[in-house]
C-alpha cells in the first residue's frame, strides 16, 4: 500500500504520550506494526506531522511513526513555549520510542528542522539507529547564523533592511517580544514579516504577508518557531558537527536543493564531508522545498529504505 495523492492512510495506533513538564505529545503509528521501524522527524521549529508527509513509503513494509513536537500540532497546550527546547524534544522522542517498545534499529526520516533533531537524536542514540534519509539539512551552526540576515541581505537587502531598521539592529529579539505578546496587532506584524521572511527567501517575486487574521496554528507555529530562533535553537555553535563521529559511519543519504537560500547547500555539504557512509544528492532546484525534490525523496523512499 503506497500513499498517492488520493488516499491519506489512517494511523493503526494513536495517543499521546503520558503528560510530561505541562505538554501532551501526539503520536501516531502507520504501515505495519511488525515491519521496520521509520521514525519521522518534522520540520519547523513549529511544523507537524501531517499524514501527506508518509508519502512514498511503503507501508506493507514499514511502521512509520510520526510526533508532534511541544505546542505543535495535535500536541497540547498548543503554542506552549515554557519547557520546549531542543533537549526537551529529543528526550520526548527517547521516551517514545520506549513507550512503544521499539526494539529494532530505527530509519531515521527528517527535512530542514527535521534532519536537526534526527541528527541530534541520533548522535544520542548510536546504537539505536539503522540508516538515515535527511533532506534540506539545517545545522543551526553558525554558518546558518550568519547567513540568515547577513548573507540574505545580497539577494533581498530591502526586506532585511526593512526589519533590521525597525528592530533597531535586533531582529529576532523585536519579532520575539512581539510574538509573545497578548496583543493580537503586534502577533500578527510578527507573522506578516519575520515569520514569513522565509518564504521569501524561497521566492523570485517577494513581498510581505498581509494577514488581518490568524488562526490559532498560525500563530503557535510562529510563536514557536521565534522562540528557538531567539534562542539560537537551544544549540552552542556547532554542535552536530562536533559530535559527528558517533554517527559517521550510519548509511546516510543527504538530498539537497543546490539553491536552497533559507538551509543553504553548504550545510548538507559539510555533513556529507564529515560522514564515512553518507551519499549527497543535490537537486538542480531553486528554493526549500519543490517537485524535483520532492520526487527524488520519494524515489529514495521507495528504493532505498531496505
Amino acid at each position: 500500500m503506497f500513499l498517492n495523492k488520493w488516499f491519506l492512510p489512517k494511523p493503526y495506533n494513536e495517543g499521546y504520550l503520558p503528560e510530561k513538564d505541562g505538554h501532551k505529545i501526539y503520536f501516531a503509528e502507520y504501515g505495519n506494526k511488525k515491519g521496520i521501524p521509520v521514525l519521522l522527524f518534522h520540520g519547523g521549529p513549529g511544523g507537524s506531522c501531517k499524514a501527506k508527509k508518509i508519502k512514498g513509503i511503503n507501508l506493507n513494509k514499514y511502521r512509520v511513526i510520526t510526533l508532534d513536537q511541544r505546542g505543535c500540532g495535535l500536541s497540547t497546550p498548543l503554542g506552549k513555549i515554557e519547557n520546549n527546547t531542543t533537549d526537551d524534544l529529543l528526550k520526548d522522542y527517547d521516551r517514545l520510542v520506549n513507550y512503544l517498545n521499539i526494539n529494532k534499529k530505527i530509519i531515521l526520516r527528517g527535512g530542514s528542522w527535521g534532519s536537526t533533531i534526527a541528527l541530534l537524536w541520533a548522535e544520542k542514540n548510536p546504537q539505536k539507529v539503522e540508516k538515515m534519509l535527511l533532506s534540506q539539512i539545517f545545522l543551526a551552526n553558525d554558518d546558518f547564523h550568519h547567513w540568515e540576515f547577513d548573507g540574505t541581505k545580497y539577494i533581498y537587502p530591502e526586506f532585511v533592511e526593512y526589519m533590521d531598521k525597525k528592530s533597531k539592529g535586533n531582529i529576532i529579539g523585536y519579532y520575539n517580544k512581539l510574538i509573545q505578546s497578548s496583543n493580537t496587532k503586534k502577533q500578527l506584524e510578527a507573522i506578516n514579516e519575520f515569520g514569513w521572511f522565509e518564504r521569501i527567501c524561497g521566492s523570485m517575486r517577494p513581498e510581505f504577508a498581509c494577514f488581518s487574521d490568524a488562526c490559532d496554528k498560525e500563530l503557535a507555529s510562529n510563536r514557536i518557531y521565534i522562540h528557538y530562533a531567539a534562542n539560537n535553537f537551544f544549540l552552542k555553535g556547532n554542535d552536530i558537527l562536533k559530535n559527528i563521529n558517533k554517527i559517521k559511519d550510519i548509511k546516510t543519504i543527504i538530498i539537497h536543493n543546490r539553491l536552497d537560500l533559507i538551509c543553504p547547500f553548504k550545510g548538507a555539504y559539510d555533513l556529507h564531508k564529515n560522514m564515512n557512509n553518507s551519499e549527497l544528492i543535490i537537486v538542480d532546484e531553486f528554493g526549500h522545498v519543490g517537485n524535483k525534490l520532492r520526487k527524488t525523496i520519494a524515489k529514495k523512499l521507495n528504493g532505498d529504505l531496505k
